[in-house]
């Protein structure tokens, strides 16, 4: 029986670490190709068929600009063939993508304005490419990397594609508030008024992933009906979303400082829906601690 082949379609805004994750993808032995022509992809898949490639990677991002219209065609016809691809938009805030492009002077791909070469705002040329990206982004599992340290950027990217394919995979992550809200949360819920281990000086320097804040928690009925009522409302949604063919559904929790009550909530929704569905989990803040 014939392997199917994996292949992973990493596309995003400039600046937002396409780079580091096409090595994380290189790293997990996947064939990949930067900066591809969109008109070329299906042509690209069926050669590396014809050579029994396994597991592909391919970015194509607005640098093919004039091509990019081509793409929905070119996945839609390759979906008709039965080819399931995984398809991650990496995204960042426009201020966290002015700092990288001003710490790197690295021009924008969209810095001029066609023939005239009018050196265009980069805040502007930004703002055009999330446009022209929109539609790649709604089809696509989307990783905000603001916050994410390379090393945290490959992490995930290396988690999202162990996913079982042609299923629906849960991603709970945690996050601080006052840090501000993923970009790529499809839900949010904001648990900031549960009791706050914080204010336990025993319990400060701990986590969410510690037994003494979990036994805290576990105590607090207000906690109890919080997971209750999350658990509920996505038990009741998530048939309806996976028959709309969604790949990924991520969930962020958040709560003052993401380390106490959010990384709770997160282990336990995930042990809770890990026996149902393929489960991810981050923790946005403790993660970058690493």
């Amino acid at each position: 029986m014939t392997t199917p082949m994996d292949v992973v379609l990493i596309t995003g805004m400039s600046g937002s670490g396409k780079s580091v994750a096409l090595n994380a993808l290189e790293d997990s032995r996947y064939y990949c190709v930067d900066n591809l022509p969109p008109e070329l992809l299906t042509s690209l898949i069926e050669l590396e068929q014809q050579h029994h490639a396994q597991h592909i990677a391919v970015a194509i991002d607005v640098r093919s600009a004039t091509s990019l219209p081509m793409l929905p065609s070119q996945l839609q016809l390759l979906d008709e063939r039965g080819l399931r691809i995984k398809r991650l938009f990496l995204d960042a805030s426009t201020q966290t993508l002015v700092q990288r492009f001003s710490e790197t002077r690295r021009r924008h791909p969209l810095s001029s304005k066609g023939t005239t070469d009018q050196q265009r705002a980069l805040a502007e040329a930004i703002e055009l490419e999330r446009e022209l990206l929109s539609d790649l982004r709604e089809q696509s599992h989307v990783v905000d990397t603001s916050m994410l340290r390379s090393a945290q950027l490959q992490a995930y990217v290396k988690a999202l594609i162990s996913a079982p394919p042609a299923q629906l995979t849960l991603v709970f992550e945690s996050f601080a508030f006052k840090r501000g809200v993923p970009a790529d949360a499809d839900y949010v819920f904001d648990v900031r008024m549960l009791p706050n281990p914080h204010y336990e000086p025993s319990l400060r320097a701990l986590t969410g992933r510690d037994a003494a804040v979990q036994a805290f928690l576990q105590q607090e009925h207000s906690v109890a009906q919080m997971q209750d009522h999350i658990q509920r409302f996505l038990e009741h949604w998530l048939g309806a979303l996976a028959s709309n063919h969604r790949s990924y559904v991520t969930v962020a929790i958040g709560c003052t400082g993401g380390q106490h009550r959010s990384v709770y909530l997160v282990e336990e929704l995930a042990a809770h829906f890990a026996g149902a569905w393929p489960t991810l989990k981050r923790h946005r803040e403790l993660d970058a601690l690493r």
